[in-house]
């Protein structure tokens, strides 16, 4: 066998890559991302990080726990200098249980030192002497184990002195739990970060280098949403930024709005779905869905929120619906959130647990979510999910919502776009499974990333 002979390296003293020329204080190899402990939020972080090529196989996985008494974020920074392109995933850890329910609308970082003293004097009440450890970072967001427990001074101080050898930091958060962290690492080292907060903040958009949000976060400026909601409450549902003037559209389509204060408009939710990252599913799950017989069906249930309420009556009305199209589908294949509540999975369970023609996940690893976007023909998603609905969109294939009359506020707004896009129907149970209809997929992720990229020429990065 012949070897494989590798091309020389180039000359150095052509020139360096073009990528160096400007030194490494130009170039963004690396990024820190601020979650909030809800996989929907992550998974939007994560997926832009993706789309800007700055994420790299070698995930770390570290637990608080055991990171913090030995080991700062700078310390690890240079632990993992060796890997050119890297992220860092940290978290934001609102307490959660018993009380803490009821203090969600605390500001994050108050909300922490209440559930401190509480335990302080639970403590002290029965006796003991001792202080409780931090409690570790649970798993289950975007297949992380347990990730660091953000920390402005050691993000920042990283941030600085590492940006002559390695360049600027990109900071990425998502969620309201998100934004005093962010926006305090952008207010102390402006000079080192870039800043993306993805979520609209409600107020000061000039806090962050850049916001991404979705266009139904300006539904309450509209007069339908005015109406609404008393007069007391305007100013604290409403975004205090609307779009204005300086509103240019970046395609014929609308798919996108960016406003001079570096604000992008989506019309969905960013996530981790492309069409490589289908391809490769396609492959690691060829073997269980390539047999099946077709059309495939994947029925994706969620739950219900405060903007979209249903119940058993929904469960009912999808199980009748599902028993006219059958005969149009080669397999039907159904998966639960782990939020669903039991009075609507029991009744879906109870008419087609022995169904041959159907299957349903049982919860259990591996989840054949992402096999069930490359390998599906059609799909049905209950109507609470932006983000179920918009990895769906992203595929091109059809997409037919479930219970989208339930929905109110912003989420109606959202059902609405999709319906004036093309990209959704409503599903009514007289549809034909077989019968395909297609549209320009969903590009929300990687339109984001290239308006992201044009922000960072601003500031003469790349």
């Amino acid at each position: 066998m012949r070897p494989i002979r590798l091309p020389e390296p180039p000359n150095p003293t052509i020139g360096v890559p073009e990528i160096f020329e400007g030194g490494a204080y130009s170039v963004i190899r690396r990024a820190v991302i601020i979650g909030n402990g809800y996989p929907g939020s992550e998974n939007q972080s994560i997926g832009l990080v993706r789309a800007l090529g700055l994420y790299d196989k070698h995930v770390l996985y570290v637990t608080p726990f055991h990171f913090t008494p030995y080991l700062n974020l700078y310390s690890f920074a240079l632990l993992i200098a060796r890997v050119t392109l890297f992220f860092l995933v940290t978290r934001v850890t609102r307490p959660r249980g018993g009380i803490n329910e009821w203090l969600l609308w605390l500001p994050v970082s108050l909300h922490q030192k209440l559930d401190y003293l509480i335990q302080l004097i639970q403590i002290y009440s029965r006796g003991r002497n001792y202080v409780p450890l931090p409690l570790e970072n649970g798993g289950g967001s975007v297949g992380l184990a347990s990730v660091l427990e953000a920390d402005v001074k050691q993000i920042v101080t990283m941030a600085r002195q590492t940006f002559e050898k390695d360049g600027p930091l990109l900071v990425v958060a998502s969620g309201r739990d998100t934004i005093s962290v962010a926006s305090s690492i952008r207010r102390l080292a402006s000079e080192n970060v870039f800043v993306i907060q993805i979520q609209h903040p409600r107020s000061q958009l000039n806090r962050f280098d850049l916001v991404i949000t979705p266009r139904h976060d300006f539904y309450p400026l509209t007069p339908q949403a005015q109406e609404q909601v008393p007069q007391f409450l305007h100013r604290w549902i409403t975004p205090r930024e609307p779009p204005d003037s300086h509103v240019f559209l970046s395609s014929a389509e609308d798919r996108f709005v960016v406003n001079f204060l570096h604000q992008i408009l989506t019309l969905g939710a960013l996530h981790q779905i492309d069409s490589a990252t289908l391809r490769s599913t396609a492959a690691a799950w060829h073997d269980e869905f390539a047999p099946l017989p077709k059309p495939l069906l994947v029925v994706n249930i969620g739950w219900p929120t405060s903007h979209c309420r249903y119940g058993a009556d929904l469960a009912k009305q999808l199980t009748a619906y599902l028993l006219n199209i059958l005969s149009s589908c080669g397999t039907v294949r159904i998966s639960f959130s782990s939020r669903t509540p039991e009075k609507v999975s029991k009744i879906i369970v109870k008419e087609f647990a022995d169904n041959p023609k159907v299957y349903i996940w049982d919860g259990q690893e591996p989840n054949p979510h992402m096999g069930h976007l490359a390998w599906a023909d059609a799909f049905v998603v209950t109507a609470d999910s932006v983000s179920l609905i918009s990895e769906a969109c992203s595929t091109g294939k059809p997409v037919y919502v479930m219970g989208p009359e339930r929905c109110k506020w912003k989420l109606s707004d959202f059902h609405k776009s999709l319906r004036e896009r093309g990209v959704v129907r409503p599903f009514t149970g007289s549809e034909d499974i077989a019968e395909s209809w297609s549209y320009p997929p969903l590009n929300d992720t990687a339109e984001a990333a290239s308006q992201v990229r044009e922000a960072l020429a601003e500031r003469g990065w790349r």
